[in-house]
Formats: C-alpha cells, structure tokens, sequence
C-alpha cells in the first residue's frame, strides 16, 4: 500500500499532496467491501447447477416422449408442452442467468423486455389473424 504523504507532480516543478488517497483513507467510504447486500440470495454450488442440468435433461426427455404421442393426448398435448417450456425457461433464467441471485433491478429489466417481446409477437400474431384459423 503507498503512503498517503505520496505526492503527485503537476507540472512546473510543483509537488502536491495525493489529496484524493488522503481523503479516502481519512473517511474511510472508499473502501471496497463486498457485503451480502451486494449478492442478496444464496449462491449455487457447482454440483446444484449439475442437478438442474440433470432435471432440464429429463424435462426435456419428457418433451421428445410427449411428441411421438401427439395422437393419444389429443387437446392436452399443447398445453402439456407449454408448461414444461415455462418451467425450463424459468428455470434457466433464474438460475443459469442469474436473476435469482443478482440485484431486482436487472430481473425488472428482464421481464419487461419479455413482455414487450411477447406483447410485439401477439400484435404480430393478431395482424395475419392467427387466431381466427
């Protein structure tokens, strides 16, 4: 660590006091600490993030499985997939992305350009008359 009484050349042969460490080593408020508030939620281990690779595995599994019976699940089959997409959707993003652990303000910024997304697609859908068919 340098001393606070370093100085800083200025030019012209002047020779000045490092004010801004002195300052900070005074008040003491630059320090960087990382505290809990930073990282709020707790952190996976490695083997955590195996067991839900593991699950999205077998989620996905159940996807390919649901697909050769499409016939023998008639009106159910559509939403059975649909459901399983927004598990693992969710799933990877809270996790894998890490919303779940990261500041709110990131996950905030996350879903609203999902919905706009989402919002954009519908409208989209709604012009060829998607619906209707």
């Amino acid at each position: 660590m340098s001393d606070i009484t370093e100085t800083t050349e200025l030019g012209d042969g002047y020779d000045q006091p490092n004010e801004a460490v002195a300052e900070s080593v005074e008040h003491g408020e630059h320090t960087v600490d990382a505290t809990p508030d930073d990282h709020p939620g707790e952190h996976w281990s490695d083997l955590k993030f195996v067991y839900l690779a593991l699950g999205l595995a077998v989620i996905t599994a159940v996807e390919v499985a649901l697909s050769y019976m499409v016939d023998d699940l008639g009106p159910v089959f559509l939403p059975a997939l649909l459901i399983l997409m927004l598990v693992k959707f969710f799933a990877v993003v809270m996790y894998f992305m890490h919303l779940k652990f990261d500041n709110r303000l990131f996950s905030l910024m996350f879903y609203l350009g999902l919905g706009l997304a989402v919002t954009v697609y519908v409208i989209a859908l709604l012009t060829f008359q998607f619906f209707n068919s």
